[in-house]
């Protein structure tokens, strides 16, 4: 294997212009907030609207780890509590039949160590796409890319069936031809896979304890022969949450918890997330498994409840594990407004839990 690159805050290059981006980004975050809240009389998150289950879980970190495996939270064997949130992009709560990339947000509890700034409680989290890459190479892009779905938020959600379709179409021929587009399945073109079945990516880079690292999920127990199923949800407009429900509780699901180290930053950058990391060049390596026994994903009336407590952020975490890049840098104040807002409106007080207990 090739030597792993150490982390030194010097990887990192923010753009000079980089304070006012962010606060576009938080700008274009109260759009979509005010828009959705007053549609909804409810509050909903800004980015990954609609969940699809949630699943108490238990990560097993593995023992036995080489030096530049056992790191940060991974540094020793043990086991933790988490819960897992599967979902879609939009930021507003859409038919199923619209195809969006699937989300799956991660977190886990009762982590001890030295923790980010303004990172409460003793929680890791991990927010991954089942893709490898971003859709925009830096915040400039990715505040364009918002604007855009800011736009469109609770607008036509007719059109924005027929759209899908067509995008759809266009992301398939690019398939066929051994390519795709991240924007184009971000704007409803995405392949609308069985969220159990997907394998799920950070896609933006993190220190990880001395080195740097990008994180994937990947089911490994019965749920990965559902890698390429697709959901026909065609008159569901739920029918990711029954497809999920209906499997987790036949057999509930494991994945492996895995790192690709960076071991060249000119072929892996750490502020262009568009950019792949070569497997050959370094592949994805298991550090953790995570298990979630069989288990209704999705129970009205107290899903809801567990969704309005909890956030999911890259910079709820431990130090050891900081979020590398601009489009990480981006994300800290956006995310904490977003949870911020959410639990003004709602009057529910939003909370770092130690325990699965402790989920309502």
């Amino acid at each position: 294997m090739p030597t792993p690159v150490r982390f030194s805050p010097s990887v990192e290059t923010p753009a000079p212009d980089e304070a006012e981006t962010i606060k576009g980004l938080e700008e274009q975050f109260k759009i979509i907030l005010d828009t959705t809240s007053a549609d909804y009389g409810h509050a909903v998150r800004s980015v990954h609207a609609k969940g699809h289950g949630l699943a108490r879980a238990t990560l097993t970190v593995a023992d036995g780890l080489p030096p530049e495996l056992a790191q940060g939270l991974f540094a020793q064997p043990g086991s933790y509590d988490a819960v897992l949130r599967l979902s879609t992009n939009a930021g507003d709560i859409l038919d199923d039949a619209i195809s969006l990339p699937r989300g799956l947000a991660l977190k886990i509890m009762g982590v001890p160590g030295e923790r980010l700034q303004g990172a409460d409680g003793s929680t890791q989290d991990f927010v991954m796409v089942n893709g490898p890459t971003f859709a925009a190479p830096n915040p400039k892009a990715f505040l364009g890319n918002l604007k855009l779905l800011a736009k469109t938020t609770d607008k036509a959600e007719g059109a924005k069936k027929v759209l899908s379709s067509v995008l759809r179409g266009a992301e398939a021929t690019l398939e066929a031809f051994g390519g795709e587009s991240s924007l184009l399945s971000t704007l409803g073109g995405a392949k609308p896979v069985h969220p159990l079945g997907a394998t799920y990516y950070t896609q933006t880079p993190f220190r990880y304890g001395d080195y740097i690292a990008k994180f994937s999920l990947k089911p490994v127990s019965g749920i990965k022969d559902f890698a390429d199923e697709t959901i026909n949800a065609s008159g569901r407009p739920d029918a990711i949450r029954e497809a999920v429900n209906e499997l987790l509780v036949e057999q509930g699901g494991t994945w492996e918890l895995q790192v690709q180290l960076c071991t060249d930053l000119e072929k892996m950058p750490i502020e262009d997330p568009t950019v792949l990391w070569d497997e050959k060049e370094s592949p994805f390596r298991t550090v953790a498994t995570l298990t979630a026994e069989p288990q209704a994903a999705w129970e009205s009336g107290k899903s809801e409840k567990t969704e309005d407590a909890l956030s999911f952020a890259p910079w709820h975490g431990l130090a050891a594990h900081q979020p590398l890049g601009g489009v990480n840098r981006a994300r800290r104040d956006p995310y904490e407004f977003s949870a911020g807002y959410r639990a003004k409106f709602n009057g529910c007080p939003i909370h770092e839990p130690a325990a699965t207990s402790e989920l309502a």
